[in-house]
């Protein structure tokens, strides 16, 4: 099993940015920063076929180039507000103050295309995207259509933005949506994996967490301070298969190619936020999956009990 130490993944200076050497699944924050991406994952590194990643941060005033290739993207502001020009067209970004504010407006890039992303006031930006066949128009997705989903109960309970997941927005691999979980709960549970192709039951998809935890000014306040933490359990589906038990902070991601995965536990005291970027191989784009049949009961156990309160955190229409 892969755990938290914290002195894996150092790896030499030719090959601190590949993914790989750093870890096969829990890529620690700074450790696959390439130019100006604190985060770049792409398949080469991930060692699969379709999914990527990358953070972009930006100066006041900065700008990037971003070359499409064989790719769909889609710009998610994390923190600030940006601008896309694509296709000889300009789609403004409101954004947001932080993941933990309020949904966000993005934008849709579509393969073979040339974009510049830039922010007058400087920003953090996800840029989520996947190995495509389809070439579709470029795009503005506004936040107040992102549909909002409380998901689970009890300490179950997490918000769901479903800002491009398979059936409410249209791409052509990617789907894309971010968690909220707030503190002391669980998340990414019961179990589940997409890591084979069963029609109607299951779709093949590589995954990527990327995490960003609040609290630390909650914490300074009761007179502590540090940042917070959080965990993510992936367990084999197979002989050989993924395991991995990883202590992640903001700015970790972890890779799922295959396996069980879940629960994400939030730390009391700590909302945690991840993003989550498939893709997959199959004909159509949807998400299915199956819950491990150890711990799939307890969706029987949601409907006697009440979604936590402290949800949801804020609404699609909520300021930034």
């Amino acid at each position: 099993m892969t755990t938290d130490d914290r002195t894996r993944g150092n790896a030499g200076d030719d090959d601190v940015n590949d993914v790989n050497d750093v870890n096969d699944t829990h890529v620690r924050a700074g450790t696959a920063a390439r130019g100006p991406y604190a985060l770049d994952i792409d398949p080469k590194r991930a060692g699969w076929s379709r999914s990527s990643l990358r953070v972009l941060e930006l100066a006041a005033g900065g700008s990037q180039l971003l070359a499409a290739g064989d790719s769909e993207w889609i710009v998610l502001p994390l923190t600030g507000g940006c601008t896309v020009l694509v296709d000889g067209e300009i789609i403004e970004l409101r954004g947001r103050d932080s993941v933990f504010s309020g949904v966000t407006d993005f934008a849709y890039v579509p393969r073979d295309a040339h974009a510049q992303i830039a922010s007058g006031a400087g920003g953090r930006f996800a840029l989520a995207g996947a190995r495509c066949e389809r070439q579709l128009p470029a795009r503005y997705g506004p936040a107040p259509e992102v549909p909002v989903e409380l998901r689970g109960t009890g300490n179950c309970s997490r918000q769901v933005n479903n800002f491009a997941a398979a059936d409410t927005f249209d791409c052509d691999r990617l789907i894309a949506v971010e968690v909220l979980t707030p503190g002391g709960n669980w998340s990414s549970y019961p179990p589940h994996k997409h890591d084979e192709h069963r029609p109607g039951e299951e779709a093949e998809l590589e995954e990527i967490y990327y995490f960003e935890i609040e609290g630390r000014e909650v914490a300074e306040s009761y007179g502590g301070g540090g940042e917070g933490l959080g965990y993510h359990r992936v367990s084999p589906s197979r002989p050989g298969g993924t395991d991995v038990l990883a202590e992640v902070r903001s700015g970790d991601a972890v890779l799922i190619p295959d396996g069980w995965h879940g629960p994400s536990i939030a730390s009391p005291g700590h909302t945690l936020y991840y993003l989550n970027v498939m893709a997959g191989p199959g004909d159509e784009r949807q998400w299915l999956i199956r819950d491990h049949p150890d711990h799939g009961w307890i969706r029987d156990t949601w409907p006697a009990q009440p979604v936590d309160p402290r949800l949801p955190l804020y609404g699609p229409e909520d300021p930034r």
